[in-house]
């Protein structure tokens, strides 16, 4: 058995960094810890066999977004016989709240971005449709002496799919602004109540 104790930099707090490393860990059958530190990294200690703690020193390089890490410094250390699993050393009950509500604020925000940039190509989509809508309406307008029953059907139908589209838009539009104002409220209420504790 070997050990490490290493010092990861980067965007690890209130990102759910620490989670990520337990599971890890728990998966390679790594035993050890993880801790916050109060300038931002996270420190790892960990022990087993050789190739578990390699693999598990890779992955602590390769978290899932929002989590970003920009440097990784190992350094062998002597290993700790009576630690037999892989826990979080969890900080002040505040600091824990604040990283729970930080990871989930991360997590929205980044969201939102990739919303944001998918209801802009929505909007474009619907554009060319409704120019699409209106081409096909003129069509119909010139040859409509020789269209039957059927095919102005069809055209109902294809005004009514184009107006719901418009109209999902318009929702998702609305209620992601919603949640957003819903969500800064949220943190606002949490900040003044970890204000209230820690003071």
């Amino acid at each position: 058995m070997r050990a490490f104790l290493a010092r990861v930099c980067g965007r690890v707090q209130r990102v759910g960094y620490r989670r990520f490393v337990l599971d890890s860990a728990q998966e390679l059958g790594v035993a050890g810890y993880v801790k916050n530190e109060k300038d931002g990294s996270v420190t790892v200690f960990a022990q087993g066999d050789d190739g578990a703690l390699e693999r598990f020193l890779e992955r602590l390089k390769s978290p899932p977004p929002p989590a970003q890490v920009r440097s990784v410094d190992a350094r062998d250390a002597a290993p700790k016989p009576r630690l037999k699993y892989f826990v979080i050393k969890p900080s002040l009950l505040q600091e824990e709240l604040q990283e729970g509500f930080g990871a989930m604020q991360s997590i929205f925000m980044d969201y939102w971005g990739e919303f944001r940039d998918y209801r802009d190509e929505f909007r474009g989509f619907v554009g060319e449709f409704r120019d699409y809508r209106d081409e096909f309406r003129g069509f119909v307008g010139e040859f409509a002496k020789r269209t039957d029953e059927n095919f102005k059907l069809i055209m109902v139908k294809y005004g009514e799919i184009s107006d719901k589209l418009t109209t999902i838009l318009e929702t998702l539009i609305k209620e992601s602004r919603e949640t957003r104002v819903m969500l800064n409220e949220t943190m606002k209420l949490l900040r003044e109540a970890l204000e209230k504790l820690s003071g």
